[in-house]
């Protein structure tokens, strides 16, 4: 018997209200600067562990993903690295109350992280991920892993000043690896298998 695919609500961004919160500075200013931060941390801690998030709304029926943009052109899923041996999904929501939670505790989204869609490895210390570890890699400098989260009906989310918020078509990230990097342009086809449930409100 088939199975049948996993259903995913998605609400209407106008659903979502939206405010500021203290900018959250980036530990880097550069590319390379990152990568040097990165083998300071291997040098201590091992291998690196990321999780991230893909937080869907709907417009004009068709899903949106939520990215974080820096600057005029960098964009990223909200998460980051895990505290050495962190629960997955206990250090997503941490990753995303600080990212976009609210200043009170009534304020905080009720992050609902699903399942993982996703994993991604940086064999060394380059910007280059692959979707599977190379069979010559044996200590491997990142594992980065993409969760669903499911978002209610209505949500309030603090943006730091220095960021934007986006919401993203996924037609718009499909293929588009040079303006999204691999990862992000990729996750429609992880998202290929669930079905959508477009709730208008």
């Amino acid at each position: 018997m088939a199975m049948m695919s996993q259903v995913v609500n998605t609400y209407p961004l106008s659903n979502y209200s939206f405010g500021t919160k203290e900018p959250k500075l980036e530990k880097d200013t550069s590319v390379a600067d990152r990568l040097a931060r990165m083998k300071i941390n291997y040098m201590k801690e091992g291998m690196r562990t990321s999780v991230d998030a893909i937080l869907l709304v709907q417009e004009h029926n068709h899903p949106h993903i939520l990215l974080l943009q820096i600057g005029n052109t960098f964009c990223k899923l909200p998460g980051g690295r895990l505290k050495p041996g962190e629960n997955e999904v206990e250090g997503l929501k941490r990753k995303l109350t600080s990212k976009l939670g609210g200043n009170s505790a009534a304020l905080v989204p009720d992050w609902k992280v699903g399942e993982c869609v996703a994993t991604w490895w940086r064999p060394n210390f380059e910007t280059m991920m692959y979707p599977y570890c190379p069979p010559h890699i044996t200590k491997p400098k990142e594992c980065k892993r993409l969760y669903i989260v499911h978002l209610s009906e209505k949500e309030y989310f603090a943006v730091p000043k220095n960021l934007k918020l986006l919401a993203v078509p996924l037609f718009e990230l499909y293929d588009n690896v040079q303006r999204y990097g691999p990862v992000i342009s990729t996750i429609p086809q992880q998202l290929s298998r669930f079905h959508f449930n477009m709730i208008s409100s």
